[in-house]
This record gives structure tokens, sequence and C-alpha cells, in this order.
């Protein structure tokens, strides 16, 4: 089926509630995996990823640090705010996505859990959906102090000490994300110490995970959508390293769909090539993928565009097959969720 006749409603489906998981599992690694490479599924435990691997493949995680995002705080006429920290900008600067009963206005103060104030300085981004503020001091320092763990909307709990713990990765280096890379939430030190004791060899990437990761789809075409913007880099290391495997004959395992946002976004334009840059890739049934062979990755919302990049990448009947059995064998889906292990 050609890409341009795919709509919203092709990737759709009914997910029993109890089934999106509210809770880590109580080890990372003792998640359940969904072997999808077959024909047929297989059943197996997150730690049994390396046997699942060869030695000489290469995984490449998204090394992004998930910031304490959101804000509670009030206008100086004393109206309630809340705030969720999209990009971190330079000068003490931020995108917020703001709710408030009324909008502040330029000029104003917004003052942030009765600790700091900031200056609204205006309107940004596509339709002026964020506001633009400026800080007092370093934002990641006063997010840090101040903020809370931005768990996605279908998570019901307040943020406590096991998400702040668990809704960030084992290897988080750089700051940044107001989502998880969840793929990565299943490694653990004793499987990355099994991964290298098989022979899986290591890399990473950044890209920091904006708010948009759960917006809806707007359009019902795919080819009317657009997606929203986000910071990736790919090191000159990295790319090496992609360059090394896959001229042994290894694969290019990418742990998360972010990974392989920003590993397809640097081959864009033909071959795979260091580098920082914004990415608004939107991959549909159709894409053609240059650098990822076998994708980790959780179990997505219905019409989302992560749940259409997945069917792009392995194919959208079989991936709606494995959604099927993944409800009949009650895996537990999104953040918290179950992984599957899948190949192009």
């Amino acid at each position: 089926m050609p890409e341009r006749s795919y709509t919203v409603a092709d990737f759709d489906f009914e997910l029993p509630p109890e089934l999106i998981a509210q809770h880590p599992a109580a080890e990372r690694s003792a998640s359940r995996l969904l072997d999808g490479r077959g024909r047929l599924p297989a059943e197996r435990v997150f730690r049994d990823l390396p046997e699942l691997l060869q030695p000489g493949d290469l995984l490449v995680f998204n090394d992004t640090r998930v910031i304490k995002a959101r804000l509670f705080g009030e206008k100086s006429s004393g109206g309630v705010v809340q705030a969720l920290v999209e990009r971190v900008l330079p000068g003490h600067e931020v995108l917020v996505h703001l709710r408030a009963s009324k909008s502040p206005k330029p000029g104003s103060t917004v003052r942030f859990a009765d600790a700091f104030d900031a200056e609204v300085l205006g309107r940004a981004g596509p339709e002026e959906a964020l506001f633009h503020l400026r800080f007092p001091d370093d934002p990641f320092a006063l997010l840090q102090a101040h903020g809370h763990v931005p768990l996605p909307p279908y998570i019901t709990h307040a943020g406590s000490a096991e998400d702040e713990a668990r809704y960030q990765t084992v290897f988080a280096a750089r700051p940044g994300a107001v989502a998880a890379p969840t793929a990565a939430l299943h490694f653990d030190p004793p499987l990355l110490q099994a991964l290298q004791q098989r022979g899986v060899k290591r890399a990473a990437v950044t890209l920091h995970v904006g708010a948009g990761t759960f917006q809806p789809m707007r359009a019902e075409r795919l080819a009317e959508h657009r997606m929203h913007s986000e910071w990736f880099e790919v090191g000159e290391s990295t790319v090496q390293a992609i360059e090394r495997t896959h001229a042994a004959g290894g694969r290019i395992v990418a742990v998360g769909t972010t990974t392989l946002r920003a590993l397809e976004s640097a081959a864009r334009g033909g071959s795979l090539g260091a580098g920082s840059a914004e990415t608004d890739i939107f991959i549909t049934p159709g894409f053609q993928f240059r650098v990822v062979d076998q994708l980790i990755t959780n179990f997505h919302l219905p019409k989302s565009t992560l749940l259409m990049l997945v069917s792009a990448f392995a194919g959208h009947e079989h991936v709606r097959a494995l959604y099927r059995h993944a409800i009949e064998a009650r895996y537990r889906f999104f953040s918290y969720g179950d992984a599957m292990l899948l190949q192009r």
C-alpha cells in the first residue's frame, strides 16, 4: 500500500486501559520482551537479549537525561500556572508549554515553586504554542531544585521517588529531555555487562525528547501532518562504529525510536554523517531506512506517530499482528511497559 493511502485510522487499535503500565517492573531487565523478528512472535524476557544478538552487533543508545521539567507556580495576579519546559536556551531562557486560566502577557512575571520569578518574554514555536521565559539563574539547576518529573499524561499518579529513579536510564548523561527514551529503561548494569561479554558493542547518540512526542495527530492523512522539532547529535565516534559494524557484517540495533530518528535524520542526505541539528523527520510506511537494521521499542499509543514509525520499520500488517498478540497475552503498554525486538 503506498504511503499516501494511509490514514490515522490505519494505526488505531483497542487497548484495555488496565494494560497501560502505571509503574515500572520490579527489575528493569525483568520486563517481557516480544521477539517479533520472525513470522510468528516469540515470548522472551528482556534479560534474554544477549542471546538474541550476535557478537559484533552494535547497540546504539540515546544518552539524553530527563530533566525535572514540570513546574507549578502563580502569576502576579494570583492565578495558578503549570509549566512544562520544552527547551532550554542560552542566556537562562526557556521555551515552555504553559497552562493558565489566562495567558500571562509579555513583560509580566510568573513565580514558580514560591522560589524564583521568571520573566515572560513572549510567545514562540509553531502557532505560538510555547511561551518564551527568562529564568534568573541556570535553568537546569533551578529545575533540579524545584521541578517535578514530567511523567507522561497516561500515567495517573503524581511523580514519586520511584519515578525519579526509574523514569531515567542508567546511562543518562546529557540533560535536556522532557520524556524518557523508554526502550532504554529496560537496561541495567548486569545486562549491559552480559551484552559486553557476548561481544555486542555499544555506541550513543543524543536526542532530547520533547513533549511533542505525546501530541496527537491533527491531520487525518499522514502526508498532511507536520512533526514537532527535536535537537539531536550524532558524534564522529558513533559514525565510525556504525561503519565498522556494517563493514564486518554486524547489525545496527537502535534502542528506541528516538535513537532511530537521530540516526536516520543524520543519514537523510544519503549517507550517515556526524553533527548536530534539529529534526522534524516523520517516518511512515514507505520510508527508506539507511542505517538501522533492528529496533528495540516499547508498545506505543494508538494513532501515534511512533506506531507509524514502527510500522514503517517492520511492516504495517506485521506490527498489527504483533500488537494483537501483545494485547491477548496481556503485555504491559507504554513508557513503563514491556518491549519488543523488530527487524527491518
